[in-house]
């Protein structure tokens, strides 16, 4: 599955989720299936690994191991899984990245350098809700909020300005369409640092993914055994803070709830207080490692 996606920190993340051989692991976002066959080569005979994806690309192209379970499923759903099947994980593990095969397959319309591809950027292809219906149905106020809470644009308002006073003239149905209705806020040389915020904002938008993310984190807690460990790989400031306030405090607010005793009531707890970052040979080797951090916690006792 390497030219699908190139697993991102696959030893140290793999390496942190195992703690027996023998065990049950969650491969919350089978992409590629990198992660999950590095976790099956670990395991013994009686270890298993359920897999989920959303993208029914991933599903289709999974290997074959009797080991291995696969769901075509949100991640956010995790903890209903787990219910319905009487299970709790040893270890799950999660890289929240988009993968290469999407951002490289035109017709998905992840990315910016494919001019005329179609804006769609749906991971699951099932959903409704497409890019371009957001950029030509929502309101010009709706659009500055997307772009500035999920991309961080710096001027969010006069791109929701231009392209709602592009779509008036004609709907923007493409990449390129997008681009262009942009073009006044792009930095001549530097046109792909505002693009790659715009996408990124416009995608987790269109893939609920702050939403889905809050609940795996939650639902992940519940389903995991006691000394369980949970691994997540982020890629941009938003969701490695609420991955790291989940892991702190419980919730992805941030907010300390403690006992009576001043202990903060959390169902995990960090390995390490700083994230876990690629070493330079992989970043040389695959550049969209470089905004990677990855974060360990464990399953405290819930006695």
């Amino acid at each position: 599955m390497s030219e699908y996606h190139i697993p991102v920190m696959l030893d140290p993340s793999v390496s942190a989720l195992i703690t027996t051989p023998d065990g049950i692991y969650a491969d919350a976002t089978f992409g590629g299936g990198g992660h999950t066959a590095e976790i099956l080569s670990r395991l013994h005979d009686g270890g298993r690994v359920i897999a989920f994806d959303r993208d029914v690309d991933a599903i289709e192209g999974a290997l074959k191991d009797s080991r291995l379970k696969l769901v075509h499923n949100n991640f956010r759903f995790i903890e209903n899984y787990a219910a319905l099947e009487g299970v709790r994980f040893d270890g799950i593990l999660a890289d929240l990245g988009v993968s290469s095969h999407q951002f490289d397959t035109p017709g998905r319309g992840f990315s910016f350098r494919f001019e005329e591809a179609p804006l769609d950027m749906r991971m699951n292809r099932q959903s409704k809700r497409t890019a371009a219906e957001l950029v030509n149905g929502l309101d010009e106020a709706a659009l500055e909020r997307i772009l500035r809470l999920y991309g961080e644009v710096d001027n969010a308002r006069r791109a929701a300005s231009l392209i709602v006073r592009s779509r008036s003239e004609k709907p923007l149905e493409t990449t390129g369409d997008l681009d262009r209705a942009l073009a006044p806020i792009l930095p001549r040389g530097a046109e792909h640092k505002v693009l790659a915020k715009v996408y990124q904002a416009l995608r987790i938008e269109v893939n609920q993914e702050m939403r889905s993310l809050e609940k795996f984190l939650s639902g992940a807690a519940r389903s995991l055994k006691e000394g369980g460990r949970l691994v997540v790989i982020t890629y941009h400031s938003l969701e490695d803070r609420m991955v790291k306030n989940f892991i702190r405090c419980g919730n992805v607010e941030g907010n300390e709830v403690k006992d009576i005793y001043g202990q903060v009531q959390a169902p995990l707890e960090a390995v390490s207080r700083k994230p876990v970052l690629p070493c330079e040979e992989e970043i040389a080797a695959n550049t969209r490692a470089r905004s990677a951090k990855l974060r360990v916690a464990v399953k405290r006792s819930e006695r």
